[in-house]
């Protein structure tokens, strides 16, 4: 078995806690951009202290950067922040089982933006994949309560929005980060994870701790007054996007990111367990689907 397989499997398990610490904090008041926010705090000093073992244990100089590295990493670490704050709002809209099945649609909209942007052909195979997946967002797009609501109401709402959002955004974050780390050249491929995620995740509390400030004051002290659970959001997220940068360094993002999928049933089993939350048959055929759609695009690649 290839290394990245294990570790991309673990990544998706530790996102998946993560998503489960900040679907509680969203249910103690905080805010969509403090519960954010308290996945990078925490983040950012571990991967620091991981970085500085690692080197100070092998003996490893420090990667050199360019131009190259800080605009992918920085490009990344906005789409993140986005995407991120969309699931948590996405949270209050549905349930955490379909909140998530939303954001895995970026694969599907990875292929998509692959035909549009960079112009490169896909399959007949891969296009009834995407079709499948389509049908699929849109029957889960259909809020559970719709009865009397026009048929755009029902497809177009503030729930499909923000997941097809924060698919989009964190397909786009993952390619940034495989060409962050591409770029720090011949350097093992872990320091070159553990390097790109400190200066991400440094980037990304200091953008989110001055947003914070001068638009959301005082929400920086709620996120401390958590901290018993902001601080296992900021270990199981950096533990979590460890492993993908590191995946991302070692694999192609497009297998990465599919083979990550994963973590739905990571998500199903938390959902019926832990939040005792029970999906209806039109949301199971719509995660089904969107499943399917996922399985055949992996086969077509």
């Amino acid at each position: 078995m290839e290394l990245w397989i294990p570790i991309s499997i673990a990544a998706a398990f530790s996102q998946n806690l993560r998503f489960m610490l900040q679907k509680h904090l969203k249910a103690t008041g905080l805010t969509t951009a403090g519960a954010t926010f308290s996945r990078f705090l925490f983040a950012a000093p571990l991967a620091a202290a991981l970085l500085a073992f690692y080197l100070s244990q092998t003996g490893a100089e420090m990667p050199l950067t360019s131009a190259r590295f800080w605009i992918f990493a920085c490009l990344g670490g906005v789409a993140q922040i986005l995407a991120t704050m969309l699931v948590v709002a996405l949270f209050a809209e549905r349930n955490f089982a379909v909140g998530i099945t939303f954001k895995k649609t970026e694969v599907i909209q990875t292929a998509l933006f692959g035909l549009i942007i960079l112009g490169e052909g896909i399959s007949g195979n891969g296009l009834f994949a995407i079709i499948v997946g389509l049908v699929g967002v849109i029957v889960l797009a259909d809020p559970p309560k719709s009865s009397g609501l026009r048929w755009h109401q029902r497809i177009f709402n503030r729930a499909s929005v923000y997941g097809l959002g924060a698919g989009a955004l964190f397909g786009f974050s993952g390619i940034a980060y495989r060409g962050a780390s591409l770029a720090l050249g011949d350097h093992g491929f872990f320091l070159r994870a553990v390097f790109t995620l400190m200066c991400v995740t440094t980037f990304q509390t200091i953008a989110m701790a001055l947003y914070l400030r001068f638009r959301e004051p005082g929400e920086i002290s709620r996120v401390a007054q958590n901290w018993r659970i902001t601080s296992l959001v900021g270990l199981t997220g950096m533990l979590g996007s460890l492993g993908w940068f590191t995946a991302f360094t070692l694999q192609n993002a497009a297998y990465v990111k599919a083979l990550g999928q994963v973590e739905l049933v990571f998500t199903f089993l938390a959902s019926y367990f832990i939040f005792k939350e029970r999906s209806t048959w039109r949301e199971m055929a719509g995660i089904g689907l969107v499943i399917v759609s996922i399985i055949l695009l992996v086969l077509a690649l």
